[in-house]
């Protein structure tokens, strides 16, 4: 080798090493990073030196961008808050749930509300498009996946019918997850009917997203708030059960509740913070407005607005208050369980505090990876006594937990990182008995559909699919 050769192969050495120190530090310094993400990160820098700080580069940090968070800072300083509204009716044993929720985003509870369990995807769109019929004054929606497949059309048009007759209507989607229909014709004749239309963290060019802001860092909220007095809040995307685009794993079983009352006002107050983060349409005087009519038989409900620009850990904090508060029963629906340590060990101490604790996940998950690291946690939960069952019929995509017959949460936000440190969600909290009994019958409909996972099957798994499970779930925590 001549040295001109040798000296060019020492200062690559020295510069893939002085790169891969930096990125090392930075795993070390980067605030609010559990020690198990970064030993996480570390492996994956040290045994796959080039692969591994790209993907720190795209995939490690959590940020939207300076510019987009100093926009997003800068409107929720200029939002009105609420006004106070019907005082919340709630037990004292549950009323620090209300004031953990209050705390992430301000919003406080709110009594004078009434509930609709949806009895299935369709029937969520069907009540959906007759209220964007019924519309008078606004429609706005946001949705991280909406597909133009029949459902996804349905409420296109009915967005273009209610435009077209003077409803304000204002339609947002995540551009990654609905990315087919923000470049289609559907989404070009909302504009045309006059539907104004955003599109919640634009990726832009692929390839400066790393400077920009994480680039699968997601809006995963689904929002629905009409004529402030409805609004709609669950785990359904504006698409088919079928999900034709990964049709395999279909139907996809969502829960969606219609709420009315004045939590539709903080609902319309997340959406307000999204819209206005991304376009010049300000709707403070919409914000301003007295709040919609309590119930005089109304609930207590609470909307929380979580993501990455939001207090760190505040989704997690919500979840284990939950599984500590519980007493008697505690029923989880998840598709995605991929919890840290404390989120594992505050379900497991529900149980072994005798707790009634049960677990239902998708017996077939549309990401194997994140399915093999779920299962890698059962042996743990069943020692401690959880319950785990397997829907079988599709992929069970509702996120619910309710709470000894009393409280239950309903949403976007999973049991896993993603939801709990990089995407935007919402969630409504609610106290009411009877509502919260139509949502445990649901679960219960799908424990009818599922198989119990036992500790004796768990055991007699083979050793490779064990290997498996753990090695993947060794990097949970960049997954």
């Amino acid at each position: 080798m001549s040295t001109t050769a040798t000296i060019v192969t020492v200062l690559l050495y020295l510069l893939h090493l002085s790169l891969q120190i930096t990125v090392l530090v930075r795993v070390l310094l980067r605030p609010h990073r559990q020690p198990a993400s970064r030993v996480a990160w570390v492996v994956v820098v040290l045994v796959f030196p080039v692969v591994g700080m790209l993907a720190y580069l795209f995939f490690g940090e959590v940020g939207i961008g300076r510019s987009r968070v100093a926009r997003l800072r800068a409107v929720l300083a200029r939002l009105p808050a609420p006004p106070p509204g019907h005082p919340p009716d709630v037990p004292e044993r549950y009323a620090h749930l209300f004031r953990l929720g209050e705390s992430i985003c301000d919003y406080r509870a709110v009594g004078g509300n009434r509930g609709q369990l949806m009895a299935d995807s369709d029937a969520t769109i069907d009540a959906l498009v007759a209220d964007i019929d019924a519309a008078r004054d606004h429609v706005h929606v946001l949705f991280y996946i909406w597909l133009a497949d029949r459902n996804g059309c349905r409420v296109a048009s009915a967005l273009s019918r209610a435009a077209a007759r003077g409803v304000t209507c204002r339609a947002m989607a995540d551009d990654l997850g609905a990315r087919a229909l923000i470049r289609s014709p559907h989404w070009r004749a909302m504009r045309e009917a006059g539907v104004r239309l955003a599109t919640a963290l634009p990726i832009g060019n692929p390839l400066m997203r790393p400077i920009k802001g994480r680039i699968d860092l997601r809006n995963h909220r689904k929002i629905v708030v009409i004529d402030d007095r409805i609004t709609y809040c669950g785990s359904q995307n504006c698409a088919d059960p079928e999900f034709r685009v990964k049709p395999r794993y279909a139907p996809w079983v969502d829960a969606v509740i219609r709420f009315e009352g004045p939590i539709a006002r903080y609902n319309q107050h997340l959406f307000a913070s999204d819209w206005m983060s991304h376009v010049d349409d300000p709707l403070d005087e919409l914000l301003a407005r007295p709040l919609p009519q309590a119930h005089p038989d109304g609930f207590a409900a609470q909307v929380i607005g979580t993501g990455p620009t939001v207090r760190y850990s505040a989704m997690p904090e919500v979840f284990e208050t939950l599984m500590h508060t519980a007493r008697r029963e505690l029923v989880i629906t998840t598709p995605y369980y991929v919890p840290d340590e404390s989120m594992q060990d505050a379900l497991c101490a529900a149980a072994y505090r005798g707790v009634a604790t049960t677990l239902i996940l998708p017996a077939r998950n549309d990401s194997l990876i994140v399915g093999a690291a779920s299962r890698s946690y059962y042996a743990g939960l069943l020692e401690a006594g959880v319950r785990i069952f397997e829907f079988e019929p599709g992929l069970l995509h509702t996120k619910s937990l309710t709470l000894d017959g009393a409280v239950a949460l309903i949403g976007s936000a999973n049991l896993d990182r993603r939801s709990f440190e990089l995407n935007y969600e919402n969630n409504i909290l609610f106290h009411d008995p009877t509502l919260t009994a139509a949502l445990r019958a649901r679960q219960q409909d799908y424990l009818a559909q599922s198989r119990e996972i036992t500790r004796a099957a768990v055991a007699a798994w083979p050793l490779p699919r064990h290997l498996v499970n753990n090695a993947v779930a060794m990097f949970g925590p960049v997954l």
